[in-house]
This record gives structure tokens, sequence and C-alpha cells, in this order.
């Protein structure tokens, strides 16, 4: 039985083939998309299940995977069913999350 994590190395040089069969406190005042991005980001030295993720968290496996999903449209993501993890790619995560503080911080004023 997979324990729900993978070491980020084996993630990377893994074919999207091998996975097919396999087997807090900080996060607290933040929505549910900001805990999964922290969370990933966090431990970006491992890619996670949805449900491993889930149970971490306290939420529900079905919105962490529908999380997740939106995520990897916008690139936030990488997968490699069923293993996920957070991009790779610095510069498009800061510049999600300038993005974020600026709508955040926006609707702070507006409030």
């Amino acid at each position: 039985m997979s324990s729900g994590t993978i070491d980020i190395d084996e993630f990377e040089n893994a074919d999207i083939d091998e996975f097919e069969n396999a087997d807090a406190d900080e996060f607290e005042n933040r929505n549910d998309t900001e805990r999964i991005v922290l969370f990933l980001d966090d431990h970006d030295d491992r890619a996670w299940k949805a449900a491993t993720i889930a149970e971490r968290l306290g939420l529900d496996t079905d919105a962490v995977s529908a999380i997740l999903s939106r995520l990897k449209e916008r690139g936030l993501v990488r997968h490699k069913r069923p293993y996920w993890a957070i991009t790779d790619d610095e510069e498009r995560l800061q510049s999600a999350y300038r993005l974020h503080r600026y709508y955040e911080t926006t609707d702070e004023r507006l409030c």
C-alpha cells in the first residue's frame, strides 16, 4: 500500500503510466485553495495524493481534488496520477500570489 506521498525526484522522473495502478494549524485562517497551495509549497520535496492532502488539512477529498484540478488548469500544480506537486515554475507561482494579494487587498479596502 502506498503512503500517499512520494519523493519529488521520483515524481519528476516518473512516467504517467507508472502511477496508474499505485496503490494544520498554520493554515487555519486561509481559504481551502490557499491552504492547499501553501501546503504543497511548504512540502515541495514531495508529491502527494489528493486524499493525503485532504487528510493532512482536514478537508474533504472531493473538494481537494476539484481545487487541485483548477490549480492544474492555471499551471500552479503538476499532476501524474495519482500524485500532485506544486509547480516548479516559481515565476508563475509568484505572479499568481501577487495577483491574489492585489485582489485580497482591494477587497479589504472596498469593505
